[in-house]
């Protein structure tokens, strides 16, 4: 029987090594991988993500990893968005340019049209709505770590927690096996490495 392993896709944006560092340290095993064959081969996939949302779907694009995504979800291989990778789930966003995502949740990313600093950056508690098998063991008004300027318009049945913002932003959120975090879980102390755990035990 083969080991349980996931893939961190390396589409050449995003804080990828932190990422490994935070699932290394309760000893689960992750590589960092844009080639089709291991991804489709894993057990989980972790789409990371800093930076613009129109490069980072170029170089998807240019990656095929669009196309590999899609394969993986047809193989119900579960999915985790962090932060850009979360956003980059959905439709459409308007960063810089109207670009469109990879579809996989309804919704468009936004800018922040509010009368707080942006980037929304640093700790900030979550508004857990509904029980997900990502949240297992978190508690409700949990702290963890933001750094967006742009948010999710989306359809609520999709929100699993959210947080307050001058607006109320999803944090939470999934489709299926495929969830997305608008924070990042590896900086985000035990509530964040609770999160990364259940997502290494879905993966099973």
């Amino acid at each position: 029987m083969k080991s349980k392993k996931i893939s961190i896709v390396d589409y050449g944006m995003g804080n990828i090594r932190s990422v490994q560092k935070a699932f290394e340290s309760f000893g689960a095993t992750c590589n960092i991988t844009w080639d089709e064959d291991e991804i489709l081969s894993s057990n989980g996939i972790i789409l990371p993500g800093v930076g613009a949302f129109p490069d980072a779907m170029a170089n998807i694009k240019k990656f095929k990893i669009d196309v590999t995504l899609q394969k993986a979800i047809k193989m119900n291989i579960p999915i985790l968005g962090i932060c850009l990778g979360m956003q980059l789930l959905f439709d459409e966003s308007d960063e810089v340019r109207n670009t469109n995502g990879l579809g996989f949740i309804r919704g468009k990313i936004k800018k922040f049209q509010i009368d707080l600093k942006v980037p929304h950056m640093g700790w900030n508690n979550l508004n857990i709505i509904k029980s997900s098998p990502i949240l297992e063991g978190v508690k409700n008004s949990s702290y963890v770590y933001f750094v967006h300027s742009y948010y999710a318009e989306m359809n609520e049945e999709n929100i699993d927690a959210a947080t307050l913002y001058g607006a109320n932003v999803p944090a939470v959120v999934s489709n299926g096996n495929i969830f997305g975090t608008q924070f990042h879980p590896e900086k985000s102390g035990d509530p964040g490495i609770q999160m990364l755990k259940n997502f290494w035990k879905l993966c099973d």
